[in-house]
């Protein structure tokens, strides 16, 4: 089931034209549809579903800079400044308090992992701070747990998924964006050799750029143009829980489970490091650029062959232009939640926190974290397609960083200064050679 998204208004009939189209309504599409139409350039914002009905309101709802890999940290950081601000400046609840973040262990070598991490993040300016056992636990009273240490972020945050990307798609709309829902992208149009529009359902959109920032079907969407996009997809399980006493404010991170304080005084739990990778037709082709990611984080993974290996974003499908997509079959992707990754989650908590016994989910999802092999987002222009750009491969991490995102897109899309340095972003990376490498920083 999915979570309790809040709707936005669409709009019934499409533009015959605009500056540009973007396709997806998650949080890197509607944060630039935001950021373009701010600045005043025409948006049609295309979502074949609902506004935030996938991933963008299925995640943990951090906002953080702690233990992200030192390429995303300028976003990371870009991203706290836009949503310690983002409330007042769109006249709409996002759900965004700077309560900070702990991670606590008891393994020397996640102690290790975040001292190097510190050192990199300190040149960074990065506020973040090693615990020592005690410290840790008095960080975190009522917990059963006999920490060596840990670290601690306090300027990193928290907001509500299901209430942030609507409202932000809504102050997009206020400033002048266009935003059909229920609506599929079928097919880009060229013209002497550029982007010149997109196909969707309710017919053409003429447009001189177009922003792909379909989630985990960006890659189906950009393979039927020829465009090889590395991404693979692992399900995951998640829930929110009743009301329950406080034992935070903000987010824990303690080794098999992730808490986080909601507004409505449950949590969002997440079951660290477990999903269920689905043997797909296009995961296997693209098997080798995803070894050493599947090395790395193979240990918490279990296997099925699905739904995706015939319908979902990794099968392999061919349609056109004036017939029914795969985006049509499969509106909103919501895959059901493992209930006994929900079951195992509440023991845990249960087992770290005594006060909480009897607290029971409220709500759980399943939801498909889209991933590249470095575990870095692209956010760029593609070469080969003059006025195409993409979004997307945000590795679970898409939501925290989507307002810099956001933001990044829009810099690049309208030729502005920007806003970091995007090179770490360039699609070319997946085509030129360049080695991938390990995957980053969960």
């Amino acid at each position: 089931m999915s979570p309790p998204v809040r709707r936005v208004a669409s709009s019934q009939d499409i533009p015959k034209s605009a500056d540009v189209v973007i396709l997806g309504g998650g949080m890197a599409g509607v944060a630039t549809a935001y950021e373009l139409a701010k600045r005043g350039t025409s948006v049609a914002l295309m979502e074949k579903g609902v506004i935030a009905g996938e991933q963008s309101s299925r995640n943990w709802g951090w906002c953080r800079q702690q233990n992200r890999d030192p390429r995303e940290l300028p976003l990371a950081q870009l991203a706290l400044d836009i949503w310690a601000n983002l409330n007042a400046e769109i006249g709409e609840e996002t759900g965004f308090r700077r309560t900070g973040l702990v991670y606590a262990t008891t393994r020397k070598a996640d102690l290790d992992t975040w001292e190097r991490w510190g050192r990199v993040a300190r040149d960074f300016g990065v506020d973040t701070r090693m615990l020592g056992g005690s410290e840790c636990s008095a960080m975190l009273p009522g917990n059963s747990r006999n920490w060596i240490g840990g670290v601690h972020s306090p300027t990193d945050g928290r907001a509500e998924p299901e209430l942030a990307v609507p409202a932000l798609a809504r102050a997009a709309q206020r400033s002048g964006a266009v935003i059909v829902q229920n609506c599929a992208a079928r097919e880009l149009e060229m013209e002497a050799g550029r982007i010149s529009g997109v196909v969707t359902e309710k017919g053409s959109i003429r447009a001189s750029s177009v922003l792909v920032a379909g989630g985990a079907w960006s890659g189906m969407f950009l393979r039927h143009h020829g465009i090889r996009f590395l991404q693979a997809c692992v399900k995951s399980s998640s829930f929110y829980t009743i009301p329950s006493p406080a034992v935070t404010e903000g987010g824990i991170a303690m080794e098999d489970v992730t808490i986080r304080r909601r507004l409505d005084g449950g949590y969002t739990v997440g079951i660290s490091g477990l999903g269920q990778l689905q043997v797909t037709p296009w995961g296997i082709l693209q098997a080798r650029a995803f070894w050493t990611t599947f090395q790395v984080r193979r240990k918490g993974l279990t296997y099925a062959i699905g739904r995706q290996f015939f319908q979902g974003p990794e099968a392999i499908l061919r349609w056109r232009a004036d017939g029914l997509s795969p985006f049509e079959r499969i509106r909103t992707l919501d895959p059901r939640p493992d209930q006994h990754l929900i079951e195992r989650g509440i023991a845990r908590l249960v087992a770290a926190y005594p006060s909480l016994a009897g607290i029971r989910p409220a709500q759980s999802w399943g939801g498909m974290v889209d991933s590249t092999p470095d575990a870095i987002p692209v956010i760029s222009a593609v070469r080969s397609h003059p006025g195409l750009f993409i979004s997307s491969g945000f590795s679970g991490h898409g939501f925290g960083i989507g307002p810099a995102a956001g933001r990044l897109a829009a810099d690049l899309i309208r030729g502005d200064r920007p806003c970091v340095d995007p090179a770490p972003y360039r699609y070319e990376r997946m085509i030129d050679g360049t080695d991938l490498g390990k995957p980053g920083m969960l």
